[in-house]
């Protein structure tokens, strides 16, 4: 326990939580968390605000205040009376959280580099799960509630929106970890709905991780791209609020199963250097690492890797 609080001490002065002003604006940290809270999901009131960010309302207000008057933030009235306004960011305001992301992304990257990249995903898992725990400490209702939630089920096929809800699961990772944009963006988007077209080959197939209505994960199978030789696994991703759970493999697990049905001698996929959690799954499923390139074709050099999985009666 001691080690944990320790930890948590030297995480708060290292991020630059007792200073002034942070992520290298001339920010508050309140206002550097008030601006990312709107950029993740626009129109949310004040009194959204205050909940996500645990301040209270006459500190929410000066808060806004501010930042309405530095021109960061807009204000629009939802209700007649005028006593509820919708918070939105401005031009201004969208610049500075861009930048805020750059300081973020640049510092957690220098602190990574100083780690071997298998301990990478440790990481980010360990900082999740104690995240986690904390808010359910604190919110103990809530956690009750998120344990009531229907389960995760695994599916195959596309249904209404997770074209779009994949595209956006990729788009926002890729953003925040590598810094990928529209360029990205766009060209996933393009790739997926070609893909889409050809599903009624039955060689082709797609699966998603459903709770409820809501798509919390994908991973697909192709088999044009590679020739007969090999089924190319793509689209693989995970909503950040289960990472961790176990979902990924359980969706790893059933594109795999596919391909073994359908009698694929061996299973290929492309992904970045340094994805950690990602790398170990691929690992523990039989993939080993084949080609490595820097490329651009994803709007900025990055390092791609090209794993492979052989057949296990191939193999023998």
């Amino acid at each position: 326990m001691e080690a944990i609080r320790t930890a948590s001490r030297a995480l708060v002065r290292e991020l630059g939580f007792m200073d002034a002003t942070l992520a290298g604006s001339a920010l508050s940290p309140s206002a550097v968390h008030a601006l990312i809270e709107l950029e993740q999901g626009g129109g949310c009131t004040a009194s959204d605000l205050g909940r996500r960010l645990r301040l209270e309302k006459s500190s929410v207000s000066r808060l806004l205040a501010r930042l309405v008057a530095a021109g960061s933030v807009a204000q629009e009235a939802t209700r007649p009376d005028g006593r509820e306004k919708s918070l939105a960011l401005t031009a201004q305001g969208r610049a500075q959280v861009e930048g805020i992301h750059r300081f973020a992304r640049n510092q957690v990257r220098q602190a990574l580099h100083q780690l071997p990249p298998h301990q990478h995903g440790t990481v980010a898992q360990g900082l999740a799960a104690y995240a986690q725990a904390l808010r359910a400490a604190r919110q103990p209702g809530e956690e009750a509630a998120a344990q009531s939630a229907p389960p995760i089920e695994i599916a195959r096929g596309l249904p209404p929106g997770a074209l779009g809800r994949i595209v956006e699961m990729h788009a926002r990772y890729y953003a925040r970890e590598r810094g990928f944009g529209r360029f990205f963006e766009a060209k996933l988007a393009r790739e997926l709905a070609e893909f889409s077209d050809r599903l009624d080959d039955p060689r082709n197939a797609v699966w998603v991780a459903l709770q409820g209505d809501a798509v919390l994960g994908s991973i697909a199978i192709d088999a044009d791209d590679f020739g007969p030789e090999a089924a190319h696994l793509r689209w693989f991703i995970l909503d950040d609020g289960v990472r961790g759970s176990g979902t990924g493999r359980r969706l790893l697990t059933q594109a795999i199963a596919f391909c073994d049905r359908q009698g694929y001698p061996a299973i290929e996929l492309w992904t970045l250097s340094g994805l950690g959690a990602a790398r170990r799954l691929y690992d523990d499923a039989g993939f080993r690492l084949t080609e490595e390139v820097s490329a651009a074709q994803w709007g900025k050099e990055t390092t791609e890797q090209r794993f492979r999985r052989v057949r296990p009666s191939e193999a023998a």
